[in-house]
């Protein structure tokens, strides 16, 4: 048996999100016969990372956006990558950059991302960016916690505040701009991670329940509140190929109210976000709403 508003579908909802997205930006042209550009920097031959590009770009052009894509050899320099981000910080058509993480060992990520101009950083990774939302001021927020935010809200109404919210894990991607997101929405916030004693005594309080920790069907069903909703982060490959989240999906079903498979529930609304990312930048760049 199926519940299909139990099950929170990542990829119908990013094809929403970006169905709004092209009918604002095929507005956005007609009014200032201009349009959003997005320009992805990708170092070296890393295959899930060309994958990924590769559908970036698609969804790009599929929303009417004009997508700039510059390939770089992997023996490239620090110095010459941030040359490049410096000539598209100054390129009138682009209004979002972003380089394709991991970087070569050579160059510094931390360098590259604080050279890209905050008003251009559609990844919401520069310090700046950062800053803006801990200090709660409406900025680019990383796409990944920005997704789960909107499906979480989706599902339980825009007023979260008042609500248990606990994050699984505190990485700088997700964990932490995700805790971040959920204070601003003003909820009660508890970040637990690999020191965490107990970590179950927290999630069973969890009315919004996010897990990003990357370990395979590590939240089982007496981990989670009854009617809690639960998104998964996680994306791990078994060694029997299968791909799993960090929540016991079919273990949790019933217990919670609403989850997000793995494969097809957080993972579609990144690239999604990261268009509505762009088309924010867009719209504060050049002044139109």
């Amino acid at each position: 048996m199926t519940h299909p508003q139990k099950i929170i579908d990542g990829k119908a909802f990013a094809e929403n999100l970006r169905k709004k997205i092209a009918a604002e930006v095929s507005a956005l042209k007609s009014k200032s016969a201009k349009k959003p550009g997005l320009a992805v920097i990708l170092v070296g031959h890393d295959p899930a990372s060309e994958v990924y590009v590769r559908n970036k770009s698609k969804q790009t052009v599929e929303v009417g956006m004009e997508n700039f894509e510059y390939k770089m050899p992997e023996s490239v320099s620090e110095k010459e990558l941030i040359a490049k981000i410096n000539e598209l910080n100054n390129n009138t058509k682009v209004h979002g950059i972003l380089v394709q993480l991991p970087l070569p060992k050579h160059i510094s990520e931390s360098a590259v991302i604080d050279a890209i101009a905050p008003a251009k950083d559609v990844d919401g990774f520069h310090a700046v960016n950062r800053g803006h939302l801990t200090a709660g001021i409406d900025s680019l927020v990383p796409c990944t916690p920005l997704g789960c935010l909107m499906m979480i809200k989706d599902r339980l109404g825009d007023d979260i505040s008042g609500k248990n919210a606990v994050v699984i894990g505190k990485s700088n991607i997700v964990g932490k701009p995700m805790a971040q997101l959920l204070l601003n929405e003003g909820c009660t916030v508890t970040v637990c991670h690999s020191k965490t004693k107990d970590i179950k005594d927290f999630t069973t309080k969890a009315d919004i329940l996010v897990v990003a920790v990357g370990r395979p069907n590590m939240v089982k069903r007496d981990w989670v509140k009854q009617g809690a909703c639960v998104i998964d982060v996680g994306i791990n490959r078994l060694e029997t190929g299968k791909l799993t989240g960090d929540v016991d999906y079919n273990d949790c079903f019933e217990t919670s109210a609403y989850i997000t498979p793995v494969p097809g529930g957080v993972g579609p609304m990144t690239i999604a976000c990261l268009l509505a990312n762009t088309l924010k930048a867009f719209k504060r760049i050049e002044r139109v709403n």
